[in-house]
């Protein structure tokens, strides 16, 4: 699915260059789901960002179904994005302006292969029947994450990328969300990397690896 080979990444300060990520390498299947953990500040977030073409490395590969995005332009990782990688962040990033249903379609619009009825059994099992009509500002923050989650999941990508999904809602309602992400994903036969400061959600994925000074330990 995803192999990363020796990843290195480095950021310039006023104080100098500071490595985050020093020679990265780890591979995910299909279907797997993997934890990464570490203390703030330790290359987390920069690696899924790596992970999803949205940033450059200093060095080596990060080859996705047999292709080395780091050697793609801005716009050949932007449709692998649109296609084939699914991104869910801390903040939902719902459209304000869009409905339930209307945010739960965008990225299969945008994919080329949207499906009503498909948004609409989605909309079953995220547990938002009867609210397809609101707005992002009319449901609770755990109903905007299962949209955004939705949403994300709408085009039937590889890879779902997940950086603290829960860091902005309370551990009972984060806690549904997680269960939610893992049963989506494992019926659509992705993959599923996160990013938590909870070893606790850690511990419920099939593996885990944690980030310290730029190096990854599997746990």
């Amino acid at each position: 699915m995803i192999d990363i080979l020796n990843l290195s990444k480095s950021f310039d300060t006023a104080d100098g260059t500071v490595p985050v990520l020093r020679g990265i390498s780890l591979s995910v299947g299909p279907g797997e789901t993997l934890a990464l953990t570490g203390e703030s500040g330790s290359g987390k977030s920069t690696l899924l960002h790596l992970m999803a073409g949205l940033d450059d490395a200093d060095s080596g590969q990060i080859i996705f179904e047999g292709q080395d995005l780091l050697a793609m332009s801005d716009a050949e990782r932007a449709a692998v994005r649109r296609r084939r990688i699914g991104l869910v962040f801390q903040q939902f990033n719902l459209v304000p302006s869009l409905t339930v249903a209307q945010n739960l379609a965008l990225q299969a619009r945008l994919a080329g292969n949207h499906d009503t009825a498909h948004v609409a059994r989605m909309t079953d099992r995220l547990g938002l029947s009867g609210l397809e009509n609101r707005y992002p500002e009319q449901l609770s923050g755990g109903q905007q994450q299962r949209v955004a989650i939705g949403r994300t999941l709408a085009n039937g990508p590889r890879l779902v990328l997940a950086d603290e999904p829960t860091g902005s809602l309370d551990e009972q309602t984060g806690d549904a969300v997680i269960a939610l992400l893992h049963e989506l994903v494992a019926d659509s036969g992705a993959a599923l990397v996160l990013v938590t400061h909870s070893h606790r959600l850690a511990a419920g994925f099939s593996r885990r690896a944690h980030l310290r000074h730029g190096q990854l330990e599997t746990l």
